[in-house]
């Protein structure tokens, strides 16, 4: 259910999307300067692109921006997580390495109640 509800939206959007695209197809000139200052550095560039283009490449670069942005803002989280995957995995092994070995004297509990079993 939940799949074709997925479906049903992911087509509603699709739709809404390309009727965006079909009503704004006409061309729009992006200028990486303005005027004045473009004439006084002498760099003129341009580009001519429909509307929904850029639309759509300002909807994309949010989205990446976001992501990039949320990324470093919890690089502290996932450093941390490592550090404690790698104690944890440290202390794993010093566990198995101590269940190993066999210790050579018993408890000192352990001990006295030998003694008064043997005496």
């Amino acid at each position: 259910m939940i799949r074709i509800l997925r479906y049903v939206l992911l087509a509603a959007l699709a739709v809404c999307l390309v009727t965006l695209a079909l009503a704004n197809r006409s061309s729009v000139t992006l200028r990486a300067l303005p005027d004045d200052l473009a004439a006084f550095s002498g760099i003129q560039m341009q580009v001519d692109l429909p509307l929904y283009a850029v639309i759509f490449g300002g909807i994309v670069a949010g989205i990446l921006i976001g992501f990039v942005w949320e990324w470093f803002r919890e690089h502290k989280h996932r450093a941390a997580a490592s550090t404690q995957t790698k104690a944890v995995a440290r202390l794993e092994r010093e566990l198995a390495v101590m269940r190993d070995t066999k210790p050579e004297q018993k408890d000192d509990i352990l001990a006295l109640l030998d003694r008064r079993k043997a005496g």
